[in-house]
């Protein structure tokens, strides 16, 4: 993998900027670049993408209160809210344009209503309403999206898309790649899809959840020639389809592996695929990032980077470096940070270690 820039000594000008001075650095470069920042939620999801002409994307909002349970409360004393408007702040920007909910699960729209009582949130995307099973077997579940469906009843617009829609943000393309459990009918362009994936097992890893995970919206997300793919909790039998038995999505640049790193997004044939040259998981301490998926990252082919949220106690020794690890343990919650530019060359930020890393376009 690349090593992050340590030493004056041993960086290109632009490396010194980045190794000694990364906030300032960040700021100077947002105009033309892709923000996107990989926030800790303690194992649920975060992530906020801000465009070069400063929209936003947030897809998710982790969990409410202290994040035991479902328990909505005083949003200024709010652990995830309270996160994901720091980053926001980070990155210049004062309102959720888009806010995309990937499924319903708590770990991922429970923190909404307390994020809405701290900044705007304009627009909302998501696949409708739960599971029927899961509306009616989990109790938080239910209590999640009835609190959420009011507030989006309110917005300016909601949004509930199919795969190969498009969302409406103009500097950037995202697209949608699954929802509600279909996936795409047609291979995105320059994918390849005419050729098998030789490494296709003959049937999908079976999901550990089978009512929402399986039905996650997921998007792609490309500028220039940069490419991004965040999938939410997408696991079984359509995260197998979009990779087998042909890749409907095409290679990408940096992937949040589905499901936290848990062991049903493990399958070899998804990295074959997609051949991400970086990989994010939002894994916890003890939630997600399992040893399983830790063992297929190892033996991928071309992969740059393994970038976790947290150390994961499931993997043990097969952690990657400290130098790529935001938290190592539960007492802070730093983010990480990509910063893309359209020639598809990006740079990542550790927010414990200050330091970047950067990849180079490929040509």
């Amino acid at each position: 993998m690349e090593k992050t820039i340590a030493t004056a000594a041993r960086a290109t000008l632009c490396g010194i900027i980045w190794a000694i001075a990364p906030v300032v650095f960040a700021k100077a470069a947002a105009p033309g670049t892709l923000e996107i920042y990989f926030i800790d939620v303690e194992g649920g999801q975060s992530t906020l993408v801000v465009t070069p002409e400063k929209h936003s994307l947030l897809i998710d909002t982790g969990w409410a209160g202290d994040g035991k349970g479902f328990g909505p409360g005083d949003p200024h004393k709010a652990r995830d809210a309270n996160r994901i408007v720091a980053a926001a702040r980070d990155a210049g920007i004062s309102r959720i344009d888009y806010l995309l909910i990937t499924h319903f699960h708590t770990d991922h729209d429970g923190g909404v209503s307390e994020l809405a009582q701290l900044m705007p949130i304009r627009a909302f995307v998501d696949h409708g309403a739960p599971h029927p099973h899961a509306a009616a077997t989990d109790s938080e579940t239910r209590d999640a999206f009835a609190l959420y469906s009011g507030l989006r009843s309110k917005a300016e617009r909601h949004i509930e898309p199919r795969p190969g829609d498009q969302l409406p943000l103009n500097d950037v393309e995202v697209k949608v790649v699954s929802s509600a459990g279909a996936t795409l009918a047609k291979a995105l362009p320059g994918a390849g899809a005419g050729v098998e994936n030789a490494a296709c097992p003959e049937h999908a890893r079976p999901p550990i959840d089978p009512d929402e995970n399986p039905r996650s919206t997921g998007v792609l997300v490309r500028f220039g020639e940069f490419r991004f793919l965040d999938v939410g909790d997408l696991s079984g039998e359509p995260l197998f389809n979009l990779v087998c038995p042909r890749n409907m999505v095409g290679k990408i640049d940096a992937y949040l592996v589905a499901h936290h790193g848990g062991a049903d997004a493990a399958e070899p044939a998804t990295f074959a695929a997609l051949r991400p040259r970086v990989v994010m998981i939002n894994n916890g301490l003890r939630k997600g990032g399992q040893r399983a998926l830790f063992e297929a990252l190892h033996r991928a082919q071309g992969i740059e980077g393994v970038w976790q949220l947290h150390t994961s106690a499931d993997a043990g020794d097969i952690n990657f470096p400290a130098e790529y690890i935001a938290n190592v343990d539960d007492s802070d919650a730093h983010w990480i940070e990509l910063v893309a530019r359209e020639d598809g060359s990006f740079r990542v930020f550790n927010g414990r270690t200050k330091q970047w890393t950067q990849y180079q376009a490929k040509h």
